[in-house]
């Protein structure tokens, strides 16, 4: 299983100081990987209850950097580790926009991008962002459709009812075509990763449910002619490490390992260790991931 860690972005993390320093030390130690995510506000309140702990919207999700500019921060200052997103919202930007945005990062940084998208869960969002709720799934197929475009052959050409991309050159394409994780956990969302995707943004679930979602992802690949044995699962981990927890949630470093090395056995091929909810500061991440990646590893 590779190690990931989500880079510094947001409540006491939302710094330059923070993603410059931790973004060097994950690849000095060997983190396989680096993610951001992507929230827009925090209403007073919410529409839609956060899909998480106790449904309340975390309080450090009241700063949150942009999840471009952090990871092309991080791409400056690093060579080897890859980059994604976990996971953009993708019915929020144009098409063309988007693409834009995550070909520079792929380019800027020699090709390290993968590129993770998801629905989202918050209407408040939606709204704010101008993006209707209602038919967002459909949205987010043409999204998918246009960026195979344009990261395809020039010129590219769009029709759609949504937007209209007129024959274009539209580059620079990225450096090879960037691995496309979905999230979702709902069996439409299932399906359509087997279909479409390179593998699934998953998060710290029962492991039964774990492997029977996984099920379903690989069956949706079988039977649309896709190699199955090909998709990555990638589990991202926001725990909150204490003496007296519940894992997966939060617990002991040592008992919220031992989940993860079951969900490793499980089929788990890549975690990403969110450690912002936890911390105290830029050295106290350093140290509880250096703590896992040992536990992990050995």
């Amino acid at each position: 299983m590779d190690i990931g860690l989500a880079v510094p972005q947001y409540g006491r993390f939302a710094a330059l100081s923070s993603v410059l320093r931790v973004a060097r030390a994950a690849e000095e130690a060997g983190f396989a990987s680096l993610w951001a995510g992507d929230r827009l506000l925090t209403p007073l309140r919410p529409k839609d209850r956060y899909p998480g702990g106790d449904g309340a919207i975390p309080q450090a999700h009241r700063v949150f950097l942009d999840p471009f500019s952090v990871l092309s921060v991080a791409a400056s200052v690093t060579s080897t580790v890859r980059l994604g997103t976990s996971a953009l919202n993708a019915c929020w930007y144009p098409p063309p926009v988007l693409a834009r945005s995550l070909t520079t990062i792929d380019h800027l940084s020699g090709g390290r991008l993968c590129a993770g998208l998801g629905l989202g869960w918050s209407s408040d969002e939606y709204a704010a962002a101008g993006v209707p709720w209602k038919d967002r799934a459909k949205r987010y197929d043409a999204t998918l459709d246009a960026l195979d475009a344009i990261w395809g052959p020039d010129p590219v050409a769009v029709e759609h009812e949504l937007w209209t991309i007129a024959p274009s050159h539209i580059e620079p394409k990225p450096a090879r075509r960037p691995p496309l994780y979905l999230a979702g956990f709902a069996e439409p969302a299932l399906r359509r990763i087997g279909r479409r995707g390179d593998g699934w943004l998953t998060a710290t679930l029962p492991i039964p449910m774990l492997t029977s979602m996984w099920r379903t992802v690989r069956e949706s690949a079988e039977k649309a002619g896709r190699d199955p044995g090909a998709l990555r699962m990638i589990l991202r981990a926001n725990p909150i490490v204490t003496d007296h927890g519940e894992p997966p949630r939060s617990g002991t470093v040592a008992e919220l390992s031992a989940y993860l090395v079951t969900a490793a056995e499980a089929g788990v091929h890549e975690l990403i260790l969110d450690l912002q909810h936890t911390a105290t500061d830029d050295q106290h991440l350093l140290e509880l991931a250096g703590a896992f990646k040992a536990r992990l590893t050995s």
